[in-house]
């Protein structure tokens, strides 16, 4: 027996509790011996309840080939009007909560659950995005169709096309050229893209299959899942010199063919330290970044004072590029090294 059981008869479980900074519930719950449990009691039947054969009656109703498709409230109204009552509507519920049957139950259609895409590549021409996006003309409702194929690891731009209509036709000869200029491999490469109808054409699945390409697809209406190819799009679309809408597909052609050679040679992109990609398709990377630190050692061999966080370090290349990363990226990117 502790203290507190002892003084509490004397003084009270209040006062014997408050002298201890103890609550009172905790004095209580002592005195509950762990070991005798209390017996569990069967909960008794109302009188009220309805007996076996009418439960039965009611499911029975329920699952008959003329209310199998209603709604209990349904069934409730339209057995009043014939003049039968079985029970609440409540009640028809419980019983079927009970069988586990409490849902829609007439049959709709339901939509397919669609994997959340999982992408990584660790090097150039491992997993490519592509996407087509539209460029106004000057004609109400005309539009030209841009194709871009864009490497996720490096953000280059491994092809591109301008056409008239969107056409897995001209998808899949667009592939074709891609595969071939970057010496692509059987089994080497996945080609992600969103469900629209040139990237998930026949014509498309079936020039991957002859090249040995992998197909992946974004979840319908999820525009994250194609993170890569949208970024690359904004930029193509914010961009100074971007018109409103072009003169003709000559204006388009020529504005493609300009952007382009600067977005892989020049633009230095913030998602792969700040290098180009062509930088880091073509292995020059290392070779930029290397340099790049050298100016940072002279520099604070120069003045050391200006830098209070000790040696400056260029931002490393990141060494794997997702595309939705899982929980445990940080355990599978340890992985990789």
């Amino acid at each position: 027996m502790t203290i507190i059981e002892e003084i509490a008869p004397v003084v009270g479980p209040t006062k014997a509790c408050a002298a201890f900074g103890l609550p009172r519930s905790s004095y209580y719950r002592g005195r509950v011996t762990p070991a005798t449990p209390r017996a569990a009691r069967k909960r008794p039947t109302p009188a009220r309840a309805l007996k076996t054969a009418e439960r039965q009656e009611v499911v029975d109703t329920l699952h008959s080939q003329r209310f199998v498709d209603q709604a209990p409230p349904q069934v409730y109204s339209t057995l009043l009007e014939e003049g039968v009552y079985l029970c609440s509507v409540r009640t028809m519920y419980r019983f079927l909560a009970a069988a586990d049957e409490v849902r829609e139950r007439r049959n709709q259609l339901r939509h397919p659950v669609y994997a959340k895409p999982e992408l990584i590549a660790t090097a150039p021409n491992q997993v490519w995005s592509w996407d087509l996006t539209k460029l106004r003309a000057m004609e109400k409702w005309t539009y030209y169709y841009l194709y871009v194929l864009l490497d996720i690891y490096s953000r280059y731009v491994v092809g591109w096309m301008l056409a008239h209509v969107e056409s897995g036709e001209l998808a899949s000869q667009l592939l074709e050229q891609a595969c071939a200029k970057q010496g692509v491999n059987r089994d080497q490469l996945i080609v992600h893209a969103d469900r629209g109808s040139a990237p998930a054409s026949k014509t498309l699945a079936q020039k991957m299959i002859d090249l040995g390409v992998a197909q992946s697809f974004s979840r319908p209406r999820v525009s994250n899942d194609n993170p890569f190819s949208e970024a690359q799009f904004k930029t193509f679309k914010y961009q100074p010199t971007y018109p409103d809408r072009f003169n003709d597909f000559d204006h388009g052609l020529a504005y493609c063919r300009e952007f382009f050679p600067w977005y892989c040679n020049e633009h230095k992109h913030s998602g792969i330290a700040m290098l180009t990609p062509a930088d880091v398709h073509y292995g020059r990377a290392e070779q930029v970044l290397a340099a790049r630190q050298r100016v940072l050692n002279q520099a604070f061999a120069k003045h050391p004072e200006r830098f209070v966080n000790g040696p400056p370090r260029v931002t490393p290349l990141p060494s794997a590029v997702w595309i939705n990363p899982p929980e445990d990226r940080a355990r599978k990117e340890m992985e990789l090294h």
